[in-house]
C-alpha cells in the first residue's frame, strides 16, 4: 500500500492502510481547487462591498417599507437575519469554514498580504487577549449606534473592520492571515463555536513520523492562519480551507464526536483569555446587549434617574446628544439616544456582564472543588463546557433580529418560543453532558461528580434566566 495524495501534489509514497472516504476525498477536493474558491471568495467581497456601500447612499426606509421592496432593507436582513446566525450555526457544525473559505475579510487581508510589507508580526500584536477585547468593544460599540438598525453604523463597523484587516495584512506577515490569527474581533467565538464541529482536518502524528523517516520532501503548504500543522490537535484554529489535505499523508479531513476536543484537547493548556470571553463576553456582554432595550430595569432605571436629575436642576443629561457615530441619532425616525440613555446603556450591559460572569465564575470555582483539589487548569477547562449554551445563546440573540425584522413585514414565524426554549434546553444538557465526561477525567469518585455536576448546572443558571426573560417573559 503507498500513501493516499491528492491529485497534482508531488508527495512521496509511504505506508498507509485503507482507502479514502467521503470526508477525505472532500478534503482532497478543496485542495485542488484553490483557485475556485478564490473565486468564490472574490464575489462575496463584491456582494459584500455593495450590501455595505449602497444604503448609506440610499435615503432611510420609513416605515412602510417592505422587505423585498427597499434595498436598504434587503442589506439590513442579509447581514443581520441571514449571514451572521448562519456563520455561527455553521461554525459549530462544519467548524471555521466561513473563515478559510467564505469571509471577505480573509481574502482581503491574504491579498494584501502578498502584495505588502511582508513584516514580522510584532510581539504586542499577539497578545492573547485582543479577540475578547476586540469582540467586547465591538458589541457595546454597536449597541450605541445601533449597528443592527442603520446602514451608517454597519458600514462604520464592519467596514472598518475589513479597512484594518487589510492595512495589518500590508504591513505584516508575507501571504497570511496576521489580523485573522490575532486581532479578528470574532475570531475568539469562532475558534469556541470550531471546537463543538463533528468535522476537523485531523494530523496524525504516526503518518508523519513515518513520512519523515521515509525521507519525504513534500512541498510547502501555506497556512494562512498560521496554524502549526505538526502539531495541530484541534479545529479551534484551522481555517478548514483544505491547503494542507493529504500533506504529508498525515493531515486528512475526518469526522469526530462533537464533544472531543473539549473534553480531551481543550483541558491541555489553560487559555484564561477563553474563559473571560465564555463566561464575561458571550454569557454576559452579550445578553446585556441583546437584552437592555427589552428590559423594564433599564426602563425603570432610566427614569428614577431623570427624576433625582430633574428634582437637582441638571436636566442637560436629557436634552443632549451625540453625532449617530457616537450615539443613535436619527430625530427623523424618533430615535435618538441621549447621554442619559448612553451612560444607563453602558451601565446595564456592563453590569449584566460583571454579575452574571460572576455568579458563573462563583460556581465553576465550587464544581472545581468538588473534584479536588484547587487547580486553575481544572478550573479552564470546566468553563470549556459552557461552550454549547453561550454559542447557542448568542445565535438566539442573532437570529432573535431575523424574526423581529420578518414579523415587522408581516410574517410571523410559528413556535418561535417553543424552539428557542428546546435550544436553550438541549444546549443546557449537552453542557452538562460535557462537565459529566470531564470529570471522569478528574475523579473515580461519583459522589463527587456528582456535586460538581450540580454545582456546574447552578452556573450555567444566570445565561438561561437572562435568555428566557429576553425571550418569554419581556
Amino acid at each position: 500500500m503507498t500513501i493516499r495524495v491528492p491529485p497534482n501534489v508531488q508527495y512521496s509514497p509511504v505506508p498507509t492502510v485503507g482507502d479514502p472516504d467521503i470526508w477525505e476525498r472532500t478534503g482532497d477536493w478543496l485542495q485542488r481547487h484553490q483557485g475556485t474558491i478564490r473565486v468564490t471568495q472574490w464575489t462575496i467581497v463584491g456582494v459584500y462591498a455593495v450590501l455595505l456601500i449602497v444604503p448609506v447612499l440610499l435615503p432611510l426606509p420609513d416605515n412602510a417599507a417592505y422587505l423585498w421592496a427597499n434595498f436598504t432593507r434587503v442589506a439590513q436582513f442579509a447581514f443581520w437575519g441571514i449571514w451572521w446566525p448562519s456563520v455561527i450555526l455553521g461554525t459549530a457544525l462544519v467548524g471555521r469554514i466561513w473563515c478559510g473559505l467564505l469571509c471577505p475579510e480573509g481574502a482581503i487581508t491574504e491579498f494584501a498580504s502578498g502584495h505588502g510589507k511582508g513584516r514580522a508580526t510584532p510581539r504586542w500584536m499577539t497578545w492573547p487577549g485582543w479577540p475578547t477585547a476586540a469582540f467586547g468593544s465591538t458589541t457595546l460599540y454597536g449597541q450605541m449606534v445601533s449597528v443592527y438598525q442603520y446602514p451608517r453604523p454597519t458600514l462604520l463597523i464592519l467596514g472598518g473592520s475589513t479597512v484594518a484587516a487589510a492595512i495589518v495584512g500590508y504591513l505584516y506577515g508575507r501571504n497570511k492571515r496576521v489580523w485573522c490569527r490575532y486581532l479578528c474581533p470574532v475570531s475568539g467565538v469562532f475558534g469556541l463555536l470550531a471546537k463543538l464541529a463533528p468535522l476537523h482536518f485531523r494530523v496524525d502524528p504516526v503518518l508523519w513520523q513515518h513520512s519523515q523517516m521515509a525521507g519525504v520532501k513534500p512541498g510547502p503548504v501555506n497556512c494562512a492562519p498560521l496554524v502549526p500543522l505538526r502539531t495541530m490537535r484541534g479545529g479551534s484554529a484551522c481555517h478548514m480551507c483544505g491547503r494542507c489535505s493529504g500533506f504529508r499523508g498525515a493531515i486528512r479531513l475526518a469526522r469526530r464526536s462533537p464533544n472531543h476536543e473539549i473534553v480531551h484537547v481543550a483541558g491541555q493548556v489553560p487559555k484564561p483569555w477563553e474563559t473571560v470571553l465564555i463566561v464575561f463576553g458571550l454569557m454576559g456582554l452579550a445578553i446585556g446587549a441583546f437584552q437592555w432595550s427589552a428590559s423594564p430595569w433599564f426602563v425603570s432605571a432610566k427614569q428614577w434617574v431623570a427624576r433625582y436629575l430633574v428634582e437637582a436642576g441638571m436636566t442637560w443629561p436629557l436634552e443632549t446628544t451625540a453625532p449617530w457615530w457616537v450615539l443613535t441619532d436619527y430625530p427623523l425616525r424618533n430615535d435618538v439616544l441621549t447621554l442619559l440613555d448612553g451612560m444607563l446603556l453602558v451601565v446595564y450591559v456592563a453590569a449584566t456582564a460583571l454579575v452574571f460572569g460572576m455568579t458563573t465564575m462563583l460556581m465553576i470555582g465550587l464544581s472545581t472543588r468538588f473534584l479536588g483539589g484547587w487547580s486553575m487548569k481544572r478550573f479552564h477547562h470546566l468553563i470549556q463546557a459552557l461552550i454549547p449554551l453561550a454559542g447557542s445563546g448568542v445565535f438566539l440573540g442573532l437570529s432573535g433580529l431575523t424574526v423581529s425584522q420578518l414579523r415587522s413585514d408581516g410574517i410571523i414565524l410559528p413556535f418561535v418560543g417553543e424552539m428557542r426554549t428546546a435550544m436553550l434546553a438541549l444546549a443546557t444538557i449537552w453542557s452538562a453532558t460535557l462537565c459529566w465526561k470531564m470529570a471522569a477525567l478528574y475523579t473515580n469518585a461519583t459522589s463527587c461528580r456528582i456535586a460538581s455536576l450540580v454545582a456546574f448546572c447552578m452556573a450555567m443558571a444566570p445565561a438561561n434566566i437572562g435568555w428566557l426573560l429576553l425571550f418569554r417573559f419581556w
